[in-house]
């Protein structure tokens, strides 16, 4: 097993050969060309390698059944709608094969109780596309409180972080005619009042951070043009991050506009915008105001204060935090298996979903003159809840309940006086009745236990031969819960396959502690976690190296790529989804220099000997026995880029590895710009694992 190596151990025991050899290996790219993102050298040899990839996935008999069975789940029309609640009304965003990039629509909330309710489309973004000659892709809508007529809609071309906003009128269903227009920038905009907004985006040079975000907030007043609007608020461009603002409002008609400025990913300076100024709050670094309940600022904090402790939920009296007193109580604190995952409030109450052992628990909290008092919801247990529509106007809310084998289920809830009621169910997408879900626990390097799901048929041989796939994530305080796996169910459990989630650190599943205790240089733990599963699994019997399947995306794609290098031995298929994979110069390409808190920095020599041990570019070798890995990405990411992957496929070319390698050139970081991308990702994906860990088509 790889233990947890000092920088001290680390420096002793490389060898010195090896150490040159990354060294120059960072004074010399020879793949600096592909950092090119949008080039015409580097699209001409994505083309090329997509050419090689393609038919190789897409002329297996396989794909063509993978990719109707992914397109026909994607765009099911007995989906459920998802709901939000704004003004009365139910929005919806919806796709379909009619509409692959989407339709903005809205119903009553009495239709919307009904199993076919009519809808009213606001937006038809094929139709606003096809006039505009853009691939506009939805990013949401913020709307005006309390009013709760005029939004802010945030359109995307391609998918890519940056945004255009436009002003959109509810009632009158249409877009406002010389209204707010934000032209396209990685920004951030929120109501002030009707006829002003809070903007922090791209003023012009010197007004954005080195990670390619904005630093300064400025106050827009309808009718006048971007280069009258007024300066609130200055960061500084050595933030990692970005500043922005949001408003919290409560049912009385308090409100609390508050600036965030993100000096670091997880380290933010909190401010009020008063009458005076901007009042900056003595708070913790990881610590924020979330919500505006009955007079009382609620707060969610990473890190003990002033008697709160860390991943718990407090409150204190709006009058007091705007005179920058702060004397909070504690709503809720987890135990040492919790965490909070998720929150809403209503007219009258706050709703908080606690993750219990990876295990959703519902709770409605009341303020009142003795401070809070709950209730428990009751709900099926062993799954995953989510809060997902609220509002103001009401104690009306909608919660979701979901679990590995358990379709998705929509619960109608009065968080005043009810217990949640079911309203709406997605049908089964497949055939679930052999299957089983068991909960285990792996020991890591240090002794941690480390619990992992796996799904498979109830009749699972143990003699290793089930073809699995696991995934993970591992970063950014972000968990891994239950979900519904109804495109991996009927493309690889209906076909006897096992999947397996890893609740690894790096995560949030058991609070903040779970997530720093794999932060920066103490990384390794994180990829020892999947490592100990993997091994854990093999022990059972539950499957082998020959037929195991890894994959993740993102951060969890840099996760395949340093358990790719560490352990090449344990998969026969490592699918590595838009990644890091260069992390001496992650910091330099697209938005990298704003990850620094979670990885570490190439300036800080200790961080830097670190990050040299684990980047799965520099540390690829030649006549290495690696297991053929499929590298995916898309042109239009400009969160992580696909530059990472792009190098890394080269490289291994290089050292004659063998290796796939698909960009994709719609969608952005998601990869989900409309329902047939998605689909056709899903697709090629499932064949690759078919082919490594099944065999050839029969």
């Amino acid at each position: 097993m790889r233990a947890l190596l000092s920088l001290a151990a680390v420096l002793a025991l490389a060898a010195a050969p090896a150490r040159a050899q990354t060294a120059a290996m960072n004074d010399h790219d020879p793949y600096l060309w592909l950092e090119d993102k949008d080039g015409a050298k580097p699209l001409a040899w994505v083309e090329a390698e997509n050419a090689r990839t393609l038919p190789r996935l897409q002329n297996d008999p396989r794909y063509t059944t993978f990719h109707a069975e992914a397109l026909a789940i994607a765009a099911a029309k007995d989906r459920i709608p998802t709901p939000s609640l704004v003004g009365g009304r139910v929005l919806n965003f919806w796709r379909d094969q009619e509409h692959p990039h989407g339709l903005w629509r809205w119903t009553t909330e009495a239709d919307y109780a009904k199993p076919d309710p009519h809808w009213t489309t606001l937006i038809d973004l094929d139709a606003l596309g096809k006039a505009e000659d853009k691939t506009w892709v939805w990013k949401g809508a913020t709307c005006l409180q309390p009013e709760e007529r005029l939004c802010l809609v945030a359109l995307s071309e391609g998918g890519e972080d940056a945004v255009s906003y436009r002003e959109f009128d509810l009632q009158a269903g249409g877009f406002v005619a010389g209204g707010f227009a934000l032209p396209k920038s990685k920004q951030n905009a929120t109501w002030l009042d009707r006829d002003t907004l809070l903007v922090s985006r791209d003023w012009g040079a010197g007004t954005m951070t080195a990670s390619g975000y904005p630093f300064v907030l400025k106050q827009v007043k309808r009718g006048e043009s971007l280069d009258r609007a007024t300066e609130v608020f200055r960061g500084a461009a050595t933030d990692q991050v970005s500043t922005g603002a949001y408003v919290l409002h409560d049912a009385a008609g308090h409100r609390l506009v508050v600036i965030s400025r993100a000096v670091t990913f997880f380290g933010t300076e909190t401010l009020l915008l008063t009458d005076k100024g901007p009042l900056k709050l003595d708070l913790p670094m990881r610590t924020r105001p979330t919500a505006l309940v009955d007079g009382q600022v609620v707060f969610s904090t990473s890190d003990p204060w002033a008697g709160v402790p860390a991943g718990a939920i407090a409150s204190a009296p709006l009058a007091e935090v705007e005179r920058g007193v702060l004397k909070p109580q504690v709503i809720f604190a987890p135990g040492p298996r919790q965490s909070i995952d998720g929150a809403g409030q209503t007219r009258n109450r706050l709703l908080l979903v606690v993750s219990d052992n990876v295990r959703g628990r519902g709770y409605v909290y009341t303020h009142g003159a003795e401070g809070w008092s709950h209730r428990p919801l009751t709900l099926p247990d062993n799954s995953s809840l989510g809060v997902v529509a609220d509002t103001l106007r009401s104690d009306r809310s909608y919660l979701s309940v979901t679990g590995f084998l358990t379709p998705t289920t929509l619960y109608s809830l009065d968080a005043g006086s009810g217990q949640p009621v079911e309203s709406k169910a997605t049908p089964p997408r497949f055939d679930a009745s052999h299957d089983a879900v068991d909960q285990f626990e792996a020991t890591s390097t240090d002794g941690t236990k480390i619990p992992y799901f796996v799904v498979h048929h109830k009749d699972v041989p143990l003699d290793g031969s089930t073809p699995t796939i696991m995934t993970a994530y591992g970063g950014f305080q972000v968990s891994m819960t239950p979900a519904y796996l109804g495109t991996v169910g009927k493309l690889w459990l209906e076909r006897g396959g096992s999947y397996v989630l890893a609740n690894i650190r790096g995560g949030g599943e058991f609070g903040p502690a779970w997530h720093d205790a794999g932060r920066k240089t103490k990384r390794q733990l994180i990829y020892d976690d999947f490592a100990a599963v993997a091994k854990d699994l093999i022990a059972r019997r539950l499957t082998s190296s020959a037929k195991l399947g890894i994959y993740g995306g993102s951060n969890g794609g840099l996760l395949m790529g340093v358990e790719f290098n560490q352990h090449p031995d344990l998969w026969r298929a490592v699918t590595i989804q838009v990644p890091l994979l260069d992390m001496i110069r992650y910091e330099q390409i697209a938005a990298g220099a704003s990850w620094v808190d979670e990885y570490g920095s190439v300036s800080n020599p200790d961080e830097k000997a670190f990050l040299q041990t684990i980047s799965p570019y520099q540390n690829l070798k030649k006549g290495v026995a690696y297991p053929e890995p499929y590298i995916w990405t898309t042109t239009k990411d400009d969160r992580v880029g696909p530059q990472h992957a792009r190098k890394f496929a080269a490289r291994m070319k290089e050292y004659g590895l063998p290796y796939l390698f698909y960009e994709d050139t719609a969608g952005g970081h998601s990869g989900d710009a409309d329902i047939e991308q998605s689909a056709r990702l899903q697709a090629l994906q499932m064949t690759y694992f078919a082919q490594k860990l099944i065999g050839p088509a029969g």
